[in-house]
């Protein structure tokens, strides 16, 4: 059974930077995708950055400059850097995979089964 564990957020003024980590487990693929999306207060879910296993990324409009997805040495790993960081960046995060991807884009979590439970963002003004 594939497991995805979320570490990493917390809470930090406006302009500061946070660095999620995802790690998975259980699973046998040669291929993945991973998306990180987010859902905050009284918003709907927002998928926020996706990168494959040949590490090809793709990130929504409102992360673009600031965000950063990456593989960490061990390509179970997956890092989320966020800089420049605004009050609208407030949310739950998470990220979301599945092995041998058709596509990898930042709505492909949408049809992930494969979740980790989450790290809370909070970025005060």
């Amino acid at each position: 059974q594939v497991q995805l564990v979320e570490s990493g957020g917390g809470s930090v003024e406006a302009g500061g930077s946070l660095k999620l980590s995802c790690t998975m487990s259980g699973h046998t693929w040669s291929s993945y995708c991973v998306g990180w999306f987010r859902q905050g207060p009284g918003k709907e879910r927002e998928g926020v950055a996706a990168i494959d296993s040949d590490a090809s990324v793709d990130y929504a409009e409102s992360v673009k400059g600031r965000f950063t997805v990456s593989q960490g040495d061990d390509m179970n790993i997956l890092y989320l850097e966020m800089n420049n960081l605004k009050p609208e960046d407030t949310a739950m995060s998470y990220c979301a995979a599945e092995g041998y991807p058709v596509r990898c884009g930042v709505t492909s979590y949408f049809g992930m089964v494969s979740r980790g439970k989450g790290t809370q963002v909070t970025i005060s003004a």
